[in-house]
C-alpha cells in the first residue's frame, strides 16, 4: 500500500478508549465498538480487522477503508545471554527507537522509549549524544508496548494471544514529560481495562525533573514516579543532569511532595547512576540522606553502564555496597539495579537508536519546559 493512502487512515493505535469511542461516533457507527476493537488491538494482538468476526461485514469493509493498526516496524532483534531482548524499532522520518524487554521470574518489564533522541543532555547518557528529532506519536509509544507482547506471545508457541509484559517503565530513549499529552494517552491505554489492564503501580514514568509537568502529571495520571536524581547536590547535578540549572533539586524535590501528598502508602524511587570518582564517595552519600529525609522516598542505585565516547567509568562494587549500607543505616530504602543486558547495549542509559539530530537541544529546552 502506499504510504500516502496509510497517512490518509486513522491509525487507531493513536486512539484512547474515548478517542475510539468519539471517532466511531463521527463514522456514524455506535461508540460501543470501541471496546470490541479495543479488545482485539490490545488483548488479542489482532491487527486485520477482517479477524475481528464479531463485528459485522459490511464494518470489517469500512474499517479496511478508513483505518489502520499501525506499530513501529522491527528492524532488528537482539537477545541478551541473560534473556534480556532489545528491539531497533523504525518510525516514519528515518529515524529508529530502541525498546527493551526484562524477563524476571514472576513479572517482564518492558522498557519504553518517548522521544526520537533526548531533547536533554545528561552527561552520562548515551541516547543523550545522539541529539533530538522528535517526539513520538501515541501510537508509536503504545505500538511499542503491542510489538513486545506479539512478538513474546509467538515466541512463546501460545496457541492464544498472551501479554507477556506485566510492568512498563516509560525509561527509554527521551525524556518523557518533555512529550507530555502523547505519553499520558498512551499510558492511559496502558491502565485500561480493555487494553492491558496493568496496575498504577506497575506503570512507572521516569523523568530528569522538568517540575510544571510533573505537577500537571498529578493531576491527570495515577502512575507511579521515578527521579533520575544522581548527584545529592546543585553544582554537581547540573553538571550531570543540565535542566537541573533550570529547575534546582529544592524545586524538584517540593514537586515530588506534592505528588505524593495524599496518598501515604506511595513513594518516589529517586534513580542513581553510581559514576567512579563522581559522586560515589560516603560523603555524597551523607549528603543525599540529608536531602531525601524529608521525602517519602526509594534510592535505586544504578552501577554506570559505559558507552562508547564516555570519560566515565562504573563505581567499584565495594563504593556502591558501602553507599548503599550508608543509606540503610538511615532507614533510608535502597537498592541496587541489577545491570541486565549490558552485552547488547540494553542496560540503562546504553539506549542510542538512530537519529537524525534536527534540532539545537537548547532551543528545545527552552521552548518546551
Amino acid at each position: 500500500m502506499p504510504d500516502t493512502d496509510r497517512q490518509a487512515k486513522q491509525n487507531l493505535l493513536n486512539l484512547t478508549r474515548q478517542g475510539l469511542a468519539d471517532w466511531f461516533a463521527d463514522q456514524g457507527e455506535k461508540p460501543f465498538r470501541a471496546r470490541q476493537v479495543m479488545q482485539w488491538i490490545y488483548q488479542r494482538g489482532v491487527d486485520d480487522f477482517d479477524a475481528m468476526t464479531d463485528l459485522a461485514k459490511s464494518l470489517r469493509e469500512k474499517l479496511g477503508r478508513i483505518a489502520v493498526i499501525e506499530a513501529p516496524r522491527v528492524i532488528s532483534d537482539h537477545t541478551a545471554a541473560d534473556g534480556t531482548r532489545k528491539w531497533l524499532m523504525q518510525v516514519p522520518g528515518g529515524s529508529a527507537i530502541e525498546t527493551v524487554f526484562i524477563p524476571e521470574a514472576k513479572r517482564g518489564t518492558l522498557c519504553v522509549s518517548s522521544q526520537v533522541g533526548c531533547s536533554l543532555n545528561c552527561t552520562f547518557c548515551s541516547t543523550a549524544r545522539q541529539g533530538y528529532n522528535r517526539n513520538l506519536c501515541v501510537s508509536e509509544i503504545i505500538g511499542q508496548v503491542w510489538i513486545a507482547n506479539k512478538l513474546l506471545s509467538d515466541a512463546a508457541g501460545d496457541e492464544v494471544f498472551t501479554p507477556r509484559v506485566t510492568n512498563v517503565v516509560m525509561m527509554g530513549m527521551g525524556e518523557p514529560l518533555m512529550n507530555f499529552d502523547n505519553v499520558v494517552a498512551a499510558m492511559a491505554l496502558m491502565l485500561d481495562d480493555l487494553s492491558y489492564g496493568l496496575s498504577r503501580r506497575r506503570v512507572t514514568l521516569s523523568t530528569s525533573g522538568v517540575v510544571p509537568q510533573i505537577d500537571r502529571l498529578r493531576e491527570v495520571s495515577p502512575v507511579s514516579l521515578a527521579v533520575s536524581l544522581h548527584a545529592p547536590e546543585d553544582d554537581l547535578r547540573s553538571q550531570l543532569v543540565p535542566i537541573n540549572a533550570r529547575y534546582s533539586i529544592a524545586d524538584l524535590l517540593d514537586a515530588c511532595k506534592r505528588y505524593v501528598a495524599g496518598h501515604p502508602r506511595r513513594r518516589i524511587t529517586f534513580e542513581y547512576v553510581m559514576i567512579h570518582g563522581v559522586n560515589d564517595t560516603l560523603e555524597h552519600a551523607k549528603q543525599l540522606e540529608k536531602v531525601l529525609h524529608t521525602v517519602p522516598a526509594k534510592v535505586n542505585l544504578i552501577p554506570f553502564n559505559p558507552f562508547p565516547g564516555s570519560d566515565f567509568r562504573r563505581s567499584s562494587n565495594n563504593a556502591v555496597y558501602r553507599f548503599r549500607d550508608y543509606l540503610l543505616s538511615k532507614n533510608l530504602m535502597t537498592t541496587i539495579r541489577k545491570t541486565r543486558g549490558d552485552d547488547i547495549d540494553a542496560a540503562c542509559g546504553q539506549l542510542a537508536g538512530q537519529v537524525r539530530d534536527r534540532t539545537r537541544r537548547s532551543r528545545k529546552v527552552t521552548a518546551e519546559v
